[in-house]
């Protein structure tokens, strides 16, 4: 019989055997010091994948010594969450706490199917762990989130990920069978990014290629990297190398090889509302000014891609990736918003002129509040050329017009109003 996967075989039994995730799990980690207490919250595990969020649910359900009911957000319907409730209803004796629920890849639930989980949550029938990878402000009901602490779980760091190499290599029974040199980590470290199901997997399959005496350097990692790295991992492997591509191509204005990522991530099975969100971002983040129609039509694009769902879905979405990919485009916005920020974190926060303060009683206007405000519409072309920043930045520019159709006419309209103001 073929053995399992070596992350498999060395997953953690023990909190003591969870690598990094220190912030919660060391001895004044806020979680751990929730499952001392025995009084476990319903929680979301939010993290990328590889760090252990299915693991640690587990390993929690072992130390509480609580029944572990164990669902997918991918192949189960509301029918299998109420038969799950109805199981944990009869799993109840006396005052003692329900069992664990845990809910991989929870944001892949509909409104529906996290409504009925609702009223178990809250009445204590279960104790609601659910993974994910997106963040659970946008994929988690206000409800269900209002009745679950958020934990974020951070990829691994390189001294957790060589205390994963170092235990495998002692404790696997496999391992321990070969000599093992470690001339460079550098690859494995970086290709694995903080993923320890990917650093394992790497691991094990180097030592496959090898025989009794396994030599770890950068060029064996790479070249096995090659020979592998054509699937697409639905379990999320090569999530955020393909997303990367993909944004990189639309960006780059190649239509064809954007819709060549596009179609690797339906075939892989990503979720296509995690696509939709790119391309609103991608929208406003690299075409911005240069075509404001973008923004709308990937707005438009993601509420279809929620309102019909695959396959055609994937129509939608071709749609808005030829168009994006195909349009001129512009940082200007996303420059101008950094600068402004960064003004922000160097000033600190300055005080608002007085002329442009609310006077909302009559103690304020006594204090000069909106006095010399000067309404833009009571002027030629609706438009006074008055202060408009705190003295300090007074004349500052943030915002510097891209080379395109759009925002030349965006300055033209601008330097006609302010003359040479904005000209530093």
């Amino acid at each position: 019989m073929a053995l399992p996967p070596l992350a498999e075989r060395l997953r953690p039994r023990r909190l003591e055997e969870i690598a990094g995730q220190d912030h919660l799990l060391g001895e004044e980690g806020i979680l751990r010091k929730a499952i001392r207490s025995g009084k476990l919250p319903s929680m979301i595990l939010w993290g990328p994948p590889g760090v252990g969020k299915t693991t640690l649910a587990r390993v929690i359900a072992e130390e509480l010594n609580r029944n572990f009911i164990p669902l997918s957000a991918i192949n189960s319907g509301v029918k299998d969450v109420r038969d799950a409730i109805d199981q944990a209803k009869k799993q109840r004796f006396f005052d003692r706490p329900g069992p664990i629920m845990f809910i991989d890849e929870i944001h892949r639930f509909s409104k529906s199917q996290q409504d009925s989980l609702l009223g178990a949550v809250e009445d204590g029938t279960v104790t609601l762990i659910g993974a994910t990878t997106e963040n659970p402000s946008f994929e988690v009901i206000p409800a269900l989130l209002s009745r679950s602490q958020v934990y974020v779980l951070k990829p691994l760091d390189d001294n957790a990920m060589r205390l994963l190499i170092s235990r495998a290599i002692a404790d696997d029974v496999e391992l321990r069978k070969k000599t093992f040199q470690i001339e460079e980590d550098e690859a494995l470290l970086r290709t694995s990014g903080g993923d320890a199901r990917k650093l394992l997997s790497a691991l094990d399959l180097l030592a496959s290629q090898q025989g009794d005496s396994v030599v770890i350097t950068n060029a064996a990692v790479m070249a096995m990297i090659q020979q592998n790295i054509t699937r697409y991992d639905k379990g999320g492997e090569q999530h955020y190398d393909i997303i990367s591509a993909f944004i990189k191509s639309v960006r780059g204005s190649d239509p064809q090889a954007a819709l060549y990522w596009l179609a690797r991530m339906l075939h892989g099975g990503e979720d296509v509302k995690f696509i939709a969100r790119r391309l609103v971002i991608l929208a406003a983040e690299d075409i911005g000014l240069a075509n404001p129609n973008a923004l709308l039509l990937a707005q438009s694009a993601a509420q279809a891609v929620q309102f019909i769902g695959m396959p055609e879905a994937s129509l939608v979405l071709s749609e808005a990736t030829i168009y994006l990919a195909s349009s001129a485009k512009s940082n200007s916005a996303t420059i101008a918003i950094a600068e402004a920020m960064q003004a922000v974190n160097q000033t600190g926060p300055l005080p608002v002129p007085l002329h442009l303060r609310n006077a909302a009683t009559s103690l304020m206007k006594n204090l000069g509040y909106g006095h010399g405000y000067q309404y833009s519409h009571d002027y030629s072309g609706n438009f006074s050329q008055q202060e408009y920043m705190p003295e300090e930045i007074a004349g500052k520019k943030f915002y510097q017009s891209g080379n395109n159709r759009q925002e030349t006419e965006i300055e033209a309209r601008l330097k006609q109003w302010w003359g040479e103001k904005y000209d530093r």
